[in-house]
C-alpha cells in the first residue's frame, strides 16, 4: 500500500496545517494513545518528526511497511513522512516530542549527526539506568515549553540538543555493541517483554525460564552475553526503577511503593532499595525532592 493511501496529520488526529519553523511540542504517550484503545493507526506527518521515550511497557511500532517490537525504556525515532503506527502494551507510558523539520535542520548546524537521527526510522533500547537523567532532560524541556521566562528559547534549545546528542550517543553504543541476532538475542527480547509486563509480580527467575522454554542455565548465558547481567539483576532493576519513580513523582508511602512492586514485606522492600542504591528509599526521596526544589 503507497503512503498516500494513509493519512496525513498535523499532530495525530488533527488536521493538517501549516508548521511554523521553530515548533516543538510535548505531551504524554497516554494523551492520544489511550483514548485510541492503545493502537495508532498508520499516518504520516509532512514536516514533522517524532522522538518518543518509552518509560514503561511497549509494543510495536510499524513504520514504512517494517515492524520494529521495543521495551521500555527506549528511544523511538520517526522521520517526517514515514508511514507509522503503533500498537502500545495497556498502560505504555511515555513521552512524545514533535518537532518541526525546519527546526530539526536549524538544531543539525551543531552537527550533522544530529539530523542523520531521522534517516530512517528506528527503536533504541537503554537500561533502566539510564531512564532517570533522560526524564529529566524531558521534564526539563517540557517546562520551558511552558512559559515565556528570559531565555525561554535558548533553554528549549538546550533541551532539545542535549536529548538529540543523548539519542544519538544511545544509538551509536548500540551499533556499536555485540551482534543481536541469534538464539540468544531472542530470548533475552522475550525477557524484557516479559519483565515488563510481569516485574510488579517477583516471580523467580525458574518461572521465567520455564515460560521462555529454556533452561535456567541457557537464560542466564543469554542475559549475561546479550545484557552483561543476570535475569535476577534485570528484574530487581525494573522494580528498582519503578520504585525510583514512585518515590519521585507519587505521595505514596515507602510501604505501599515496596507493596505496589511486590514487596509484601516493608522492611524486605527497604534492605532492597538500600542494598541497591546505597542509601534508604525515605533518604533517596528527600534528597531528589531537595535537589528539585
Amino acid at each position: 500500500m503507497s503512503k498516500q493511501s494513509f493519512p496525513t496529520f498535523y499532530l495525530y488526529g488533527e488536521p493538517h496545517r501549516l508548521v511554523a519553523e521553530g515548533f516543538v511540542h510535548v505531551e504524554t504517550l497516554d494523551d492520544r494513545s489511550r483514548p485510541s484503545e492503545w493502537t495508532i493507526k498508520p499516518h504520516a506527518h509532512s514536516e514533522l518528526s517524532h522522538i518518543f521515550l518509552i518509560t514503561s511497557g511497549g509494543g510495536a511500532m510499524e513504520a514504512d511497511g517494517a515492524e520494529l517490537r521495543f521495551v521500555a525504556p527506549s528511544f523511538l525515532l520517526v522521520p517526517a513522512t514515514a508511514v507509522h503506527g503503533f500498537k502500545w502494551l495497556e498502560e505504555t507510558a511515555g513521552f512524545v516530542i514533535t518537532m518541526a523539520d525546519a527546526y530539526l535542520q536549524d538544531l543539525g548546524r551543531h552537527g550533522a549527526e544530529l539530523t542523520g537521527l531521522f534517516e530512517r526510522p528506528d527503536a533504541i533500547e537503554m537500561s533502566a539506568a539510564q531512564l532517570p537523567p533522560v526524564e529529566r532532560l524531558v521534564a526539563d524541556l517540557m517546562r520551558e515549553l511552558s512559559w515565556s521566562a528570559p531565555g525561554h528559547r535558548a533553554a528549549v534549545d538546550a533541551a532539545m540538543l542535549s536529548l538529540l546528542v543523548t539519542a544519538l550517543r544511545h544509538r551509536s553504543a548500540a551499533v556499536h555493541a555485540a551482534p543481536r541476532a541469534g538464539p540468544h538475542a531472542s530470548i533475552v527480547a522475550r525477557l524484557r517483554e516479559r519483565i515488563e509486563q510481569r516485574f510488579r509480580l517477583r516471580e523467580p527467575v525458574s518461572i521465567h525460564a520455564a515460560a521462555l522454554g529454556v533452561s535456567q542455565t541457557a537464560l542466564r548465558v543469554a542475559c549475561a552475553r546479550m545484557a552483561g547481567r543476570s535475569p535476577a539483576q534485570m528484574l530487581d532493576q525494573r522494580a528498582l526503577l519503578e520504585a525510583q519513580r514512585a518515590l519521585l513523582y507519587s505521595n505514596l508511602s515507602i510501604a505501599e511503593i515496596g507493596f505496589s512492586i511486590g514487596f509484601a514485606d516493608p522492611a524486605y522492600f527497604s534492605r532492597f532499595f538500600q542494598r541497591n542504591m546505597g542509601l534508604s528509599a525515605r533518604a533517596y526521596r528527600e534528597a531528589q525532592q531537595g535537589a528539585n526544589g
